[in-house]
């Protein structure tokens, strides 16, 4: 039986936010997603795309120094929004860009909160 690529892709997605606090399993535009207190984050887009949130300078940075996996189709452009090639990703990159990800959407308490260990 043919596994789902989108659901796969979000295991991988959830896996790298387990930790985070107050993440929640949902939907954003008719595809799994992953929000903290309803704030997406990231998103599964395609199958083999993922959808994180990302400063307009990280995106830029990113995409000159890993363009094999960071990139942004012309819909995303000036967004702060960036996609993501999963089979290019390393586990230990996809954990730190979700952080980053959850850290821009996080209430400013929960991030501190976090970040402190409390």
């Amino acid at each position: 039986m043919p596994t789902d690529p989108l659901a796969a892709d979000f295991r991988r997605l959830a896996k790298a936010a387990s930790g985070l606090p107050e993440v929640e399993e949902s939907t954003w535009f008719h595809t799994p997603s992953l929000k903290v207190r309803g704030k997406g984050f990231a998103r599964v887009k395609e199958p083999g795309i993922v959808v994180l949130m990302a400063s307009l300078e990280d995106k830029e940075m990113l995409f000159a120094s890993a363009p094999e996996i960071f990139f942004e189709t012309p819909h995303y452009a000036g967004w702060p929004a960036m996609l993501v090639r999963m089979d290019a990703i390393s586990d230990a990159e996809l954990r730190h860009r979700v952080a980053i990800a959850w850290r821009l959407k996080a209430p400013k308490t929960l991030a501190k909160a976090f970040e402190a260990g409390t």
